[in-house]
């Protein structure tokens, strides 16, 4: 998958049917006619809109790079009075309604960006206070409200309330429930399932390993969002797999299970989309690049990151804005340079996916305000985060997000 769709490919997939949703993702879709001009990307951005667009404004906003006004303007238009987002509103003038689906996912998304570039507060607020309010009883998220509770919403929701000032512990549904409540519940056995987080089978609802989910619920139960410092060395892998009673033992299950995932298959993950062709995942394997540095785990990360650096250009050129957003995410997170990526300039790539930004380049200050967090070891976004997801794929973004959970 490219990065974070999947949920919204399942969730596409739950309306149109099995066939209809894969072709409304693939690489050759036709492009919407008349495209706003502030938005990036060229495919239709019926599914994936606002993800592709906030997924792009943070992954500037991280490597020092002032996004065009208008990119930002179109983003806030596609806001709805009651703070949601949907992925994607052709006509931004008109009212939400009824039959706007908005979603976690896209709203999420959107905050984190919003929340990282500044001066955004009274739309961020607006949108932290809809997901507040689409709060599952059990503390978690679901991808359209009143959905089942699934990793990948869950995660990227934490990542927003991060990214907006809040402390996720402290945001509880009705039953008094947070997020952290919510995501040991997706955790699935060590033995049998080797500690990973699960994705629901769409017709049963039994969870079943999944890496990708596995990435954003440990992201997630570590409180962290898209945009993670690396680490300054390699922790121990954690403690022993166990039984999930707690968020960070969650956390330390998903990992070892991405490591061991990881550690079989070339530090690569595959694609495990029903229906989908068994080949490198690219968006997932960022997704999980991301979450192994968040976890400490720097040589694997940066592992799994130059895996990517070599093999990723062809799928990033035909996913465009959100996949060269999430390498640029994945690149910062693992400690590599996203200018100089497998000898690619992702920033230069994604800046051409859409309106000329104000400014392109990381300013001496910028640069020395980053060797100041990397100095300290803290995240230099928080800022930021999230992180899909799903994205133009659909995952973690169009992974994604980034960003997966069977409908």
């Amino acid at each position: 998958m490219n990065v974070r769709r999947s949920a919204a490919v399942l969730a596409a997939v739950a309306v149109f049917g099995s066939v209809a949703a894969p072709a409304a993702f693939a690489d050759d879709a036709s492009p919407s006619p008349a495209l706003p001009s502030g938005l990036y990307g060229k495919t239709d951005p019926k599914f994936d809109g606002v993800f592709r667009q906030s997924y792009a404004l943070l992954a500037q906003h991280t490597e020092g790079v002032k996004p065009a006004a208008k990119a930002v303007d179109w983003l806030t238009g596609q806001q709805c009075a009651s703070g949601g987002y949907a992925a994607y509103r052709a006509d931004a003038a008109e009212p939400c309604n009824s039959k706007t689906t908005v979603d976690s996912n896209s709203t999420a998304a959107a905050v984190q960006a919003l929340a990282a570039l500044g001066g955004e507060q009274k739309t961020v607020k607006k949108s932290v206070d809809w997901l507040k309010s689409v709060q599952n009883k059990d503390g978690g998220w679901g991808y359209n409200p009143g959905l089942p509770t699934d990793a990948n919403s869950t995660g990227i929701v934490i990542g927003a309330l991060v990214a907006a000032g809040e402390n996720p512990a402290d945001v509880k549904s009705q039953d008094g429930k947070s997020a952290y409540d919510a995501l040991p519940k997706l955790a699935m056995d060590c033995d049998k399932d080797g500690g990973a987080f699960g994705l629901a089978d769409a017709k049963s609802g039994k969870l079943a390993p999944n890496a990708d989910a596995t990435a954003a619920g440990v992201l997630g139960s570590l409180g962290r969002g898209l945009v993670v410092a690396p680490p300054k060395k390699t922790e121990p892998a954690g403690t022993k797999c166990a039984k999930p009673d707690t968020a960070t033992q969650a956390a330390s299950n998903g990992t070892g299970y991405l490591l061991d995932t990881l550690g079989r298959t070339d530090d690569h993950l595959m694609s495990a989309m029903p229906g989908a062709k068994e080949q490198p995942d690219f968006g997932n394997t960022a997704d999980a690049v991301l979450a192994l540095a968040a976890a400490g785990q720097q040589d694997q990360a940066e592992k799994s990151a130059e895996w990517l650096a070599k093999n990723s250009a062809d799928w990033a050129k035909q996913s465009g804005p959100a996949a060269y957003a999430q390498l640029i995410l994945a690149a910062n997170a693992a400690g590599l340079d996203a200018r100089d990526f497998g000898g690619a300039d992702l920033v230069k790539q994604l800046n051409a996916t859409g309106p000329a930004p104000e400014s392109a380049s990381k300013s001496p200050a910028a640069s020395d305000e980053e060797k100041k967090d990397d100095d300290g070891g803290v995240s230099i976004w928080w800022i930021i985060g999230v992180g899909l997801v799903a994205g133009i794929g659909i995952g973690f973004l169009y992974s994604g997000n980034r960003k997966k959970q069977q409908l």
